[in-house]
């Protein structure tokens, strides 16, 4: 029972796509350690909205089932803000709580913290300072907003800090708390599920035995136009000649791939196509991989924490930790530029880089604690 001189503070946490459910997974777990002061509730937008794979996330992480579920879908970057903002504003009057808790960069993360600031409702982001310094990258507009929209920003890396600073948020609001995909990472790499595993469901049995390269895309500068799509369709054949791939097709890149017809760069042996995979699959696949070539944010933390060689499909990165201490090389997307790197790890093993200060599994449990001190006591 709640002590009667002891308000309940009511934290509403955002979730929207399944970047955001390894993020949350250990804040929700790390709230509701707080006692019965602390009464965190999950909203899911639903901007991802494949209901099978959502499910398959919170089971496998431990997620508790939304308390309100906005489930908006698809549709353009403005279709779905508004949409988003227009579900959430109810429920927001609904449960007036003491704060709203936003992750990571999708258009949920802006849209939330939008409808909570303009009604006067604290907002805390999670991930906050992460800067591609590339405008056109439609998550770097989500991520400066929402930072200047925050009361309290926590950082996973230091340049976060640096970056809030100089755009001008008061330093009393930041704070370094580590890396809260990285909990969820540590917490869950007992459960792993083998490569070999994968490629046999899959019916290829023996696919991973010399060993194989991981693949996903689904950035729109590399999925949307035909010619950059193709270069790196080519590239990764190219690759596989070597080293087998194995590549978790994103729905959408998949529907490129088609609508360009570029599918037939695809049908050679020693490339293995797979539907999206769940945490605890492509966690498996990482984590042996001999390299990963990405253009996910999330995959190039995670693969600095495996100490995997990570190839980034981009010309910049928002974490930039993962270059200068981690195990990840930005290539772009020129054949050239890819093939270099991935030459460089098969000869050299890749950069072994080191873990970053605090990704020690319990990033959560600091901002949990900060969060306590920071709600009022009455």
């Amino acid at each position: 029972m709640t002590p009667p001189d002891n308000k309940v503070h009511r934290i509403l946490c955002v979730v929207g796509a399944r970047p955001n459910f390894m993020k949350m997974a250990p804040i929700m777990a790390a709230l509701s350690a707080l006692g019965p002061r602390v009464q965190p509730k999950l909203v899911h937008t639903g901007q991802h909205y494949d209901v099978a794979m959502n499910h398959q996330y919170f089971q496998a992480l431990g997620i508790p089932d939304p308390d309100i579920n906005l489930e908006v879908g698809s549709g353009t970057h403005a279709q779905q803000t508004a949409e988003v903002m227009r579900r959430f504003e109810p429920a927001l009057d609904e449960v007036a709580p003491a704060a709203v808790l936003v992750v990571g960069d999708v258009n949920s993360t802006i849209a939330c913290a939008l409808v909570a600031a303009k009604k006067g409702v604290p907002v805390i982001h999670v991930e906050a300072g992460l800067r591609s310094f590339d405008r056109a990258m439609p998550e770097e507009i989500n991520r400066v907003l929402t930072d200047q929209l925050s009361d309290l920003l926590f950082t996973t890396e230091e340049s976060g800090r640096a970056n809030l600073l100089k755009e001008g948020i008061g330093e009393q609001r930041i704070h370094f708390v580590g890396n809260v995909m990285i909990d969820t990472l540590r917490l869950n790499l007992p459960r792993a599920v083998p490569a070999a595993r994968i490629a046999a469901d899959a019916g290829r049995p023996g696919f991973t035995d010399q060993g194989y390269a991981v693949l996903t895309l689904h950035r729109p500068s590399n999925v949307d136009d035909a010619s950059v799509l193709q270069r790196l369709l080519e590239t990764a054949a190219q690759i596989s000649q070597r080293t087998p791939v194995i590549f978790p097709l994103h729905p959408r890149t998949r529907a490129t791939i088609e609508r360009f017809g570029l599918a037939h760069l695809l049908d050679r042996p020693q490339m293995l196509l797979l539907p999206p995979q769940g945490y605890l699959e492509m966690l498996g696949l990482m984590k042996d991989a001999k390299v990963v070539l990405t253009d996910s944010g999330g995959i190039q933390e995670e693969t600095t924490a495996l100490g995997t060689p990570c190839i980034t499909l981009r010309h910049n990165t928002e974490r930039p930790i993962t270059v200068d201490e981690g195990t990840n090389t930005i290539a772009g997307n020129e054949p050239a530029r890819i093939l270099a790197a991935y030459e460089e790890v098969m000869t050299g093993g890749g950069k072994a880089g080191r873990v970053p200060h605090f990704w020690d599994g319990r990033a959560a449990e600091r901002i949990a604690a900060i969060v306590s001190d920071w709600l009022p006591r009455d």
